[in-house]
């Protein structure tokens, strides 16, 4: 829906199970239509598409693409941003690191977002922008040495050179402007902006000077310019909290450089305070999050600098002296406080105190994907839920 003229808010269909395109219409049509009546009954509301490579693969198949169009169009509906990182099944079985494979090293993550694009720029409004987020690059682990991360980044780089390529030719031939989202996040090759500046000025700017001239015959100011347009940044609120970074001076230093947010994933990570002289209390509801589908990094400032545990267990089973942890479990973002636990709901207040006056990006994406793994006592009806959080942020914006 819009919030306001080029503001666009909607939630991301990776909440719904759908390893195929015809499990994930089936659960659009389920609960999509419930929602916009709720939320957005006299206006069109838009989605955030997530579709697994197979359900992508079969979407262009027979009439599905044009079913699907029929479908949106009678319901008032529309695609304006599309979640391109979980490239294969993303709920009822372990994922963890998975959810990085296949990684932009691969041809397979190159072919997967190329055909999301195309897709996309069928789908979306005509005169509306569209972009679709991604995986920062690989994961970390995967990658020992520093000449193997070294190859990850210009590998990674290189093949999204070639998604801004697409994009530029796309927008030529159509008029659409379609960008690549890359989402930082814990043990990603990315993890902070200063990781993300860092890409962009050893990797996509010198490689991608170097592209464009040989490809389109650019010089390099237009070529620079070109990179910026077309890869933008995936500002995930929960990632970057974890990150221990404030909304204002991220952005500033992205708006420094003149890198575009393409997309907000509104999101709340669970923040843990320590010191109040309730820690077992504490420390007995913490492990409530402690399952074993999704990774949950967990992050603590120490001297100034940003710890990181590769997963929930580990400081579970660790020593027990920190002073506050955030992990990364996207938790419902209307929840302030968890029992003795908290949220980095403050982390989107201030995100939305920000964008009121500073348009950072005209794409809002609530992500709240753990609804089956979450504590009994925080499952509702999933629809229910959703109308919660897109009521909660309404209401704040």
């Amino acid at each position: 829906m819009q919030l306001k003229e080029n503001l666009h808010l909607t939630y991301c269909t990776n909440i719904h199970p759908g390893q195929d395109w015809k499990s994930t219409f089936e659960s659009i049509k389920k609960h999509v239509p419930g929602i916009k009546q709720e939320v957005s009954k006299e206006q069109p509301f838009g989605l955030g598409l997530r579709l697994s490579n197979k359900a992508s693969e079969e979407l262009d198949l027979e009439d599905n693409m044009s079913d699907f169009k029929k479908w949106l169009d009678s319901n008032n509906l529309y695609v304006f941003t599309m979640n391109g990182f979980p490239y294969g099944n993303f709920h009822d079985e372990r994922i963890k690191d998975k959810v990085h494979a296949p990684d932009w090293t691969t041809d397979d993550r190159l072919k997967y977002t190329k055909r999301l694009f195309r897709q996309l720029s069928e789908l979306i409004p005509v005169g509306m922008n569209g972009g679709i987020s991604t995986s920062p690059i690989t994961y970390k682990y995967w990658h020992k040495t520093e000449g193997e991360i070294k190859d990850a980044f210009e590998v990674g780089a290189k093949n999204m050179l070639e998604v801004a390529k697409q994009l530029f030719e796309i927008e030529q031939a159509t008029g659409t402007y379609l960008h690549l989202d890359i989402e930082p996040e814990p043990d990603g090759l990315l993890e902070n902006s200063d990781e993300v500046l860092l890409f962009y000025s050893d990797y996509l700017m010198p490689l991608g000077i170097t592209y464009f001239e040989q490809e389109s015959g650019l010089s390099p100011d237009a070529a620079e310019a070109l990179i910026k347009k077309y890869i933008t940044v995936c500002y995930d609120v929960c990632h970057f909290a974890l990150a221990y970074e404030e909304p204002t001076d991220t952005f500033a230093k992205f708006k420094k450089e003149n890198i575009r947010v393409g997309k907000i994933q509104v999101s709340a990570a669970l923040k843990i305070l320590f010191g109040g002289g309730n820690d077992e209390v504490i420390w007995e509801q913490l492990s409530q999050f402690n399952e074993p589908t999704y990774l949950h990094q967990v992050t603590e400032k120490v001297n100034g600098k940003v710890k990181t545990y590769s997963d929930l267990p580990l400081v579970l089973e660790g020593e027990r002296n920190h002073k506050e942890l955030r992990a990364h479990y996207h938790v419902p973002i209307f929840l302030e406080k968890y029992g003795q636990l908290f949220s980095t709901q403050d982390h989107i207040l201030k995100t939305m105190d920000y964008i009121k006056s500073n348009p950072v990006s005209e794409h809002l994406e609530i992500e709240t994907y753990t609804w089956d793994v979450l504590p009994s006592d925080l499952k509702q009806d999933l629809s229910v839920s959703i109308i919660r959080e897109i009521e909660w942020f309404k209401s704040h914006m």
